[in-house]
Order: C-alpha cells, then structure tokens, then sequence
C-alpha cells in the first residue's frame, strides 16, 4: 500500500495575533494557541470547531501565511512556515486552495473571467491550457452550463461553487474551508459536503472550520476542538453539548 504524504505538519507551535508582519515576537503580541501539534496527510478531511475567537481562523490564516508563525515548527504543502519570505508566499497560496464564507468572487466579471483572471495572474500563460482546466474545474463543480453567468445570477451554493472551482484551478495538494456552509442552506450545504468528499478521494487534504456539527455527524471525519488555547481531536459520536 502507498503511504501517503503529510501536506501539513506543525510541531509545538503557538499562534499569536501580531501587529504587522515581524518574525519576533513582541510584548503586545496576543497569544491565541499554543502547544499545537497537527500532521494532516493526502486526501484526508479534517474539521476545526470551537467557539468564535477559539483560533480557528487564525490558525487557517497561519498556515496559508497571512498570520506568520512565531514560534514552533510548520510546514504546508513541503513550505517552511519559519523561513517563508513575503515574496514567495504568492508561490505557497499556488500549491493550495482557500475557500472563503463570503465568496470574494470579481462582482464585474462572469464565471468564466473569475477564473481566467485568477490563473493568469497565478503564472499560466497559454489560452487553450486555461479554457481546458476552467472547462475541468467547472465540470467537477456542476458548473459547466454557467461560465458566462454573472455571480449575481448564480444562488448561493452556485457561488461557493464557483469558489470550490477557484481554489481547485491550480490542482492543490491542500484545500483551507473557512466555513463554507455558513450562509447556505441545509441542502445546499449538503451537496457542498459531497463534493468535498470527491476532492478528498482523488488525494486532496481538506481543512474544514465550522460550526454545523450536524454536517460532521452525517459526514464524519477526525475533528479538532479548539477550546482555552488548545487544540484536541474529540471523539465525533460523543455530544457536542459536553464541550
């Protein structure tokens, strides 16, 4: 059997909400985390939940380099986290893909030059290799009758969709979810949860934060439970009304 690949291994990491982009930390730095051990390998579906303000997102936001680690050992998609300049963080967010609650689609632009646009500024260079990999990621998504529709014409799910597709153009080993059901809808959170599930199974790792724990009762997979500082993975057919 295949062993799989780690995409992301953090060892003995602490997580603080800093001012500005510093490498050291500092005496008004707020630590958020600390003592975070987490290895997630090729097409596995983890979730993060916890309260809001637990560190959910900022541990997201760590690990595609927004927020810099500080202090431990982390590295994503074969990138050192600790050694990571500001110049080649665009390079880590190629070997990735983030899907966002709100969207953050081009409002002027249709299907099709939301992703076009992305991947040219991401370093493809030929046309025809572009339509051919928009025309892939929009099939995979149960978009393909939609390139030239606006985002204003598409539902809600659509839209997360077109989000899923923006983050897949680029074949990441790694998807980062920031409650992507949170504004949708239980049935179209559901077909959001099955498409999750085909990413997964062609080898893609998925980090889910989220707080429908029914989504994780129906589609269960190794949860962490973000609580005072610390992280723990939690049995998922326990109550969630003991945490």
């Amino acid at each position: 059997m295949e062993t799989k690949r780690n995409v992301v291994e953090l060892k003995d990491v602490a997580i603080y909400h800093t001012d500005g982009r510093s490498r050291k930390i500092k005496a008004d730095d707020e630590l958020v985390l600390s003592d975070v051990n987490l290895s997630v390998c090729e097409g596995e579906m983890v979730y993060f939940i916890g309260r809001v303000g637990s560190g959910k997102s900022t541990l997201l936001k760590t690990l595609y380099a927004e927020v810099p680690l500080l202090e431990g050992d982390g590295c994503v998609v074969g990138v050192d986290l600790r050694k990571i300049h500001r110049r080649d963080i665009p390079h880590l967010r190629r070997r990735m893909g983030i899907v966002f609650q709100d969207y953050q689609l081009l409002e002027d632009r249709n299907v099709f030059f939301n992703l076009y646009d992305v991947m040219k500024a991401t370093g493809w260079k030929k046309d025809i290799d572009i339509r051919h990999r928009i025309d892939e990621v929009l099939r995979i998504v149960g978009l393909e009758n939609k390139a030239y529709k606006m985002p204003f014409e598409l539902s809600g799910g659509e839209q997360q969709r077109l989000t899923i597709a923006r983050a897949l153009v680029n074949s990441p080993r790694l998807l980062l979810a920031d409650e992507p059901t949170g504004n949708l809808d239980p049935v179209t959170a559901d077909g959001i949860m099955r498409l999750f599930q085909d990413i997964t199974a062609k080898g893609c790792a998925i980090i889910m934060s989220t707080h429908n724990t029914a989504l994780i009762e129906q589609y269960p997979a190794r949860t962490l439970l973000f609580s005072k500082g610390k992280i723990r993975e939690i049995d998922v057919e326990k109550s969630f009304a003991e945490e």
